[in-house]
């Protein structure tokens, strides 16, 4: 039986998350079925878009995604810390840009007159918006309804386009991020359809290197409400590498972005040997850092899904010895 959810995200114990959504039945339905020849590559820019625009709303920070044929990934960092800065407009504006709301937050945001019992009620409202916008599964709920909402309207059919819910795991220590971002990033090296990590499509590690998002056009294309048109100027951006621990408070990854570079282009020549060459003879600095050994490091980097669950990192070997 699967665990409630709450089970499984508690920021208190990490802020990071791998997280996973599967086609139902594993078909591809955003890539090209193998059975018709239909092409459904463009669902790919969907999703890709709906991940940045949803990060720019909520109080969570993306640190890896690959949108692949028929699954994505996505690497977020939870920041509840974000949201509790928030005004009450700056709430209800990121929250009606995804939904409705009340009639009673709709007219507060037209700015018609309210009473004292309804300001109230309305400080209740953003209260609860405030916590939805921090919740991973409120998220991934905005993120595949309307994929699947608009694919199954694209293919005039009804019923099931996701399985039944997203799978996450928490990610307690540094090299348990650092593995599954590189898994995620290399995803498409693995499926044998792209040649290398910066040619991967609708993929972090290519937006990271070529950025080509194109705001005023995702938000055209998403299904979402004109407060969206607030924070045009104020995109998110994917969550940085800041190198080095130093004595202040990081809010970015603690790597440097050309160890990660180097580390990702040595995997990716050990997952696919024949195809650029043999492996690197050196390890990268990062790995010794880690204590990493080469085996190791490409057991996680590869398998990450295969042999780690819910949890993964040394502290959960050791909380559940």
């Amino acid at each position: 039986m699967p665990r409630p959810r709450k089970s499984l995200i508690a920021v208190e114990d990490t802020p990071y998350y791998h997280v996973v959504s599967r086609c139902v039945r594993r078909s591809f339905l955003c890539g090209i079925d193998q059975n018709t020849g239909k092409n459904f590559e463009h669902r790919r820019a969907w999703i890709e878009q709906r991940i940045r625009l949803l990060a720019s709303l909520f109080a969570i920070d993306i640190c890896a995604y690959a949108v692949m044929s028929n699954h994505l990934h996505i690497v977020v960092k939870l920041e509840p810390k974000q949201a509790s800065d928030w005004s009450t407009e700056d709430v209800l504006l990121r929250w009606t840009s995804l939904h409705k709301g009340t009639l009673l937050v709709q007219r507060y945001l037209a700015g018609s007159p309210v009473n004292a019992a309804e300001l109230d009620t309305v400080h209740s409202c953003v209260e609860v918006y405030r916590q939805r916008l921090t919740c991973l599964s409120w998220f991934m709920k905005c993120l595949n309804e309307p994929i699947a909402r608009r694919a199954n309207q694209e293919d005039g059919c009804t019923g099931h386009f996701w399985e039944a819910r997203f799978k996450s795991q928490a990610l307690l220590t540094e090299e348990a991020l650092l593995s599954c971002m590189a898994y995620v990033d290399l995803n498409p090296v693995r499926a044998d359809t792209a040649e290398t990590p910066e040619s991967s499509d609708y993929t972090s590690i290519k937006e990271r290197l070529t950025p080509t998002f194109d705001l005023k056009k995702a938000i055209a294309e998403q299904t979402l409400q004109g407060n969206m048109q607030h924070f045009c100027h104020t995109l998110k951006p994917l969550l940085p590498f800041e190198g080095a621990q130093v004595d202040q408070l990081q809010r970015g990854i603690l790597f440097n972005l050309s160890d990660y570079l180097q580390l990702l282009d040595y995997t990716g020549r050990a997952i696919r040997p024949k195809k650029r060459g043999a492996i690197a003879g050196q390890l990268p600095p990062i790995l010794q850092r880690l204590n990493l050994s080469q085996q190791d490091w490409l057991t996680r980097a590869t398998q990450f899904e295969k042999h780690y669950t819910t949890l993964f990192g040394r502290r959960a070997h050791r909380d559940t010895a």
